[in-house]
């Protein structure tokens, strides 16, 4: 990719557009904040085009469009005074220097994804930056790299490289309208996981925004900050504008399989052993399991993904996990990009579907609650008997649980090699979410089901990992050890969710932290703290 250096031509602003800035300005802070904007050099004279206050017509569409759980878009939900949608560089300079001179937070959005709204929500007075604009992919498919900026979307990455070629791809996640920028910031897992390892195990190089206004890359930055930003959560260290990514090689014909199973059908035995079996599959494989309340009983999909041809696939499933009963006509062929609309659940989907940033999946809620788990040892079988007696307690309708095998590749990198500590001896990852279709007056379903996937994390806790008991950060978990305010009262409450997400690499990540942000200017609830002056 071409170099992203920042132009530093002067630019003066014109009085009236100073003038139309300052007339939709909400108040004096609002005020303050534009005109620090129109006073920096090297704005471009698009400046009106990037900012939206609540006076712009476009300001509630632009917000809660791409707010992608509901519950953050009520009528009680903090807003923010400011949205920038940067075209360039010196957009995020300039914000981040007025932003701080004014006491305002930041919050930066890629794709709206966050399970706790923090990208777009802050109870201080704040802005967004929407990377919105800042979405460009330069692929490099002879050399296996890319350089993608933080406001594209996965679908858009893997369109790109279809276009490119059907055997380049990119270990990431299945949504396709998950953010770029959250995605990597936190670790990033998905079919070529266990082949390649995390999306994070393959950025190679960066360009961030610090608190000072430095635009850096990795060798600027230095390895550590180049460590910290790579899984270590979004939202502590700078903006990240750009990532340069290592490409990996797929084959031509990959093949997966759903299989429906019920409780009547032996389905707690199949998953007792899926727990053991799965992990040590060849690192060609991908599986999970959802699990949901249908009609009376639980159901539970069985889904599978190997990097190969059908008949390579059917003898070894039928070699390691006989009791699943799986034929070639279970299986089905296709592309590696055929296989993320596969996968994804969007099977009848057009590839163009990649493309649609406003796509919302009819397999998930429109308002949700969400918490994670990682498992070490296999859950016995009395022990998921009770995970089902609570999807069969009336809230369970709303209940969804996933199982996403660990192992491969994974496991064989170190959990000091990146923020992102779940590594060597994770069996699976768990999600748990509650979702639900409107808000009720009081959001009383919403506090009803929330309760309920409480009481159902709860109850795992004697089957998951302990000391501490693990969780991932890019399902943040707003229950796990913060206050509402944006400000952490100490770094022993901190720590408190920074063991669980990070564990014993949470003491490097504040490390980190107060070399290149010590004032803590870059927050948010569950953001990285520094260390105390």
């Amino acid at each position: 990719m071409k170099s992203l250096r920042v132009s530093m031509s002067p630019f003066v602003l014109i009085l009236p557009l100073l003038s139309l800035l300052m007339a939709t300005s909400a108040d004096a802070d609002d005020d303050a904040f534009l005109d620090c904007l129109s006073l920096r050099p090297n704005y471009s004279s698009s400046l009106s085009r990037l900012i939206f206050t609540p006076n712009n017509s476009s300001f509630s569409w632009l917000l809660e469009s791409r707010a992608r759980n509901l519950r953050f878009s009520t009528e009680t939900t903090p807003r923010p005074l400011v949205i920038i949608t940067p075209l360039h560089v010196s957009h995020i300079q300039a914000t981040i220097y007025c932003a701080e001179k004014h006491g305002l937070q930041i919050r930066t959005r890629s794709g709206g994804h966050d399970f706790e709204g923090l990208s777009y929500v802050s109870h201080a007075p704040f802005v967004v930056v929407d990377m919105v604009r800042l979405r460009s992919v330069d692929i490099d498919v002879r050399n296996k790299v890319a350089w993608v900026q933080s406001g594209a979307v996965l679908g858009e990455l893997y369109y790109n490289l279809a276009n490119k070629s059907n055997t380049v791809a990119f270990p990431a996640g299945l949504c396709p309208t998950v953010g770029i920028g959250g995605h990597l910031s936190g670790g990033g897992y998905g079919l070529l996981s266990r082949k390649y390892g995390l999306a994070i195990d393959n950025v190679i190089d960066a360009q961030l925004v610090d608190v000072n206004g430095r635009v850096l890359d990795r060798k600027s930055m230095g390895e550590d900050l180049f460590w910290a930003i790579r899984g270590g959560g979004g939202g502590s260290f700078g903006i990240v504008v750009s990532w340069k990514l290592r490409l990996v090689s797929v084959p031509p014909t990959v093949s997966a399989f759903t299989v429906d199973r019920n409780l009547e059908q032996n389905a707690t035995n199949l998953i007792h052993q899926w727990q053991s079996v799965a992990p040590r599959l060849p690192n060609d494989f991908y599986n999970d399991i959802t699990i949901r309340r249908v009609n009376g009983t639980i159901r539970f999909s069985f889904r599978g993904y190997f990097l190969g041809g059908i008949d390579e696939a059917v003898p070894l499933m039928r070699e390691r996990f006989p009791m699943l009963g799986l034929t070639r006509e279970n299986f089905v062929e296709m592309s590696w990009i055929e296989s993320i609309l596969y996968m994804g659940n969007l099977p009848n989907e057009s590839l163009s579907t990649l493309l649609d940033r406003t796509y919302q999946s009819p397999f998930y809620s429109p308002y949700f609650k969400s918490k994670s788990d990682y498992v070490r040892k296999p859950i016995p079988e009395i022990g998921l008997g009770g995970l089902w007696r609570h999807l069969f307690e009336e809230e369970g309708t709303s209940g969804r649980i996933s199982f996403i095998s660990y192992g491969g590749k994974m496991g064989e990198i170190p959990a000091t090699a990146k923020p992102f500590p779940h590594r060597a001896g994770t069996l699976f990852q768990i999600v748990y979410e509650a979702g639900w279709e409107e808000e009720e007056e009081e959001n009383v379903r919403s506090k009803r089901y929330i309760r309920w996937l409480r009481r159902l994390y709860k109850y795992m806790g004697s089957f998951v990992s302990k000391s501490p008991r693990q969780a991932y950060v890019n399902y943040r978990d707003l229950d796990i050890g913060t206050n509402n305010q944006g400000n952490l009262t100490s770094l022993a409450q901190a720590s408190v969710w920074g063991r669980k997400y990070f564990m014993n690499n949470f003491h490097r990540l504040v490390c980190v932290k107060t070399m290149i942000d010590p004032r803590n200017f870059f927050r948010h609830e569950q953001s990285i703290p520094p260390f105390p002056h």
